[in-house]
């Protein structure tokens, strides 16, 4: 099984930037917690600088001006305190939720929370009493504490929009490019295929064996419905009420005309119509592909099995070949533009094919099941009625 370089780097690429950007996240939440560590400590030696100013501006043990220690108690606004005394009635507090503090609930039930996240700590007076300063992070602590996140996020939204953006723009660049060689293609075959329209013709008027002829128009037959997919891409393609088990005969019965006789093609359906909204060029030529691929798949003697069968309202077509079989991890990876497991080809058929069923019949295309050495069944489902 082959996978081109193109995947190989594109996947590599993704796992280089993933890694990077973890880095990138784990590296900010590193130095952040860093950061609030040292913060903590700060706060921490200022409620201890506070609670000392407080111890001595009630007991007066200070010489000289006693204001400077009244200033540095007013001068916390940030950090959340509550004071109590030995016996665990408050005293007072600083820098609480005002329209919290109403509820004295509210206070008892924050002083175990504030003990839980920091020690409280004891100021002493004279004759043994005590008061009890309990304290937790400032608002400015919390905030910083979510900024990182709030910041990898905004980060991630802006990568995301601009991979979007760009992935967007380069497959609408990309599908520019296959519409108009798609287009100019159908346009070079149309020459050759008007002379040997004409050459069938001459030949037939000069006796030539008609079972060869009757083989040739077919074939030339065939070159038109290929001509008018091509120049079908690029544009929504219009959908007619169809039969579509005369839809698949037709194409099975043309392919089987140009298959080995060690591949038997088998086809399975109800002995009604099934008539459902379809594109006959672009949906023959996705059944002629998974066909053709489950050809290429069978290595030897092989069958391959389509199913067709009602389903409520949708119709199901399973393709079974006892080809080698695909691992679990190519059941999407062989839908994507250029992977291929052949040595030949652009492996863009299962890529067209899925965009035919999906975008233009609103179905579904996937790998049903699959075992490597019995075989794969693609599963095909198509509404029957245009809502």
């Amino acid at each position: 099984m082959r996978q081109p370089d193109f995947y190989r780097n594109k996947n590599a690429w993704k796992l280089i930037l993933f890694i990077f950007a973890l880095l990138i996240g784990a590296g900010t939440l590193w130095y952040t917690e860093t950061f609030l560590k040292d913060l903590r400590k700060e706060e921490e030696k200022s409620v201890k600088i506070w609670a000392h100013a407080l111890k001595v501006f009630m007991t007066g043990t200070a010489t000289g001006d006693l204001s400077i220690y009244g200033i540095i108690m007013q001068e916390n606004n940030t950090i959340p305190i509550i004071m109590t005394d030995g016996d665990g009635n408050v005293i007072t507090y600083r820098n609480l939720d005002s329209s919290k503090t109403r509820n004295p609930d509210y206070i008892k039930n924050l002083i175990p929370v504030m003990a839980e996240e920091n020690e409280p700590i004891e100021v002493e007076f004279a004759a043994g009493k005590k008061n009890i300063i309990y304290y937790q992070e400032s608002i400015l602590l919390k905030k910083l504490r979510i900024y990182p996140f709030v910041l990898l996020g905004v980060i991630g939204v802006f990568v995301g929009i601009a991979y979007a953006a760009f992935s967007s723009a380069r497959r609408t660049e990309q599908d520019r490019v296959w519409s108009g060689m798609a287009k100019e293609t159908a346009h070079q075959i149309g020459t050759p295929l008007s002379s040997l329209m004409g050459w069938i013709e001459l030949l037939r008027v000069q006796g030539a064996d008609e079972d060869a002829l009757s083989e040739m128009s077919k074939d030339v037959d065939r070159l038109e419905t290929i001509t008018s997919r091509f120049s079908k891409i690029g544009s929504v393609p219009q959908l007619e009420l169809l039969d579509i088990i005369t839809e698949i005969e037709d194409s099975l019965d043309y392919l089987r005309r140009r298959t080995s006789n060690k591949i038997d093609i088998r086809f399975k359906a109800p002995d009604t119509e099934i008539v459902i909204p379809i594109n006959r060029q672009l949906f023959s030529w996705v059944i002629e592909n998974l066909i053709r691929n489950a050809i290429d798949a069978i290595e030897g003697p092989g069958y391959i099995q389509v199913t067709v069968v009602e389903a409520g309202r949708n119709v199901r077509i399973e393709v079974e070949d006892s080809g080698k079989g695909l691992t679990r991890n190519q059941f999407k990876a062989i839908f994507r533009p250029g992977y291929t497991t052949k040595t030949r080809g652009w492996g863009l058929g299962l890529s067209l094919a899925r965009r035919i069923i999906e975008d233009y019949h609103n179905g579904q295309i996937f790998v049903l099941r699959s075992e490597p050495g019995v075989g794969t069944t693609f599963r095909l489902s198509l509404p029957i009625s245009k809502e």
